[in-house]
């Protein structure tokens, strides 16, 4: 029960000040989607997972630039967000392993 606190808490946050904090959001996001693709492509095997994982960053990446970009609803926007951050650390994690 306590995530769902924590996220209801944090998606509050995120609405009353959506501008500030998408725009932020946006610089993070996409360092941390470049440093994924950046560990994609120094690995020592390429192979066609490598690169499907690198669409599916990028893609994810766009996605949550583009529903800011398309003002989205803030909850939208912040999933997104979340989405795109969880799937980019743990590709980072998954090659640095």
């Amino acid at each position: 029960m306590k995530p769902f606190k924590i996220y209801n808490q944090v998606l509050v946050e995120f609405k009353r000040a959506q501008t500030g904090y998408a725009t932020i959001a946006i610089i993070g996001q996409s360092c941390i989607g470049s440093v994924a693709a950046m560990t994609l492509l120094m690995s020592d095997i390429q192979t066609p997972i490598m690169l499907i994982l690198l669409f599916l960053v990028t893609i994810l990446c766009m996605a949550f630039n583009g529903a800011v970009l398309a003002q989205l609803k803030s909850k939208a926007v912040f999933n997104l967000l979340i989405l795109s951050v969880s799937f980019s650390i743990l590709v980072i994690i998954a090659n640095l392993l």
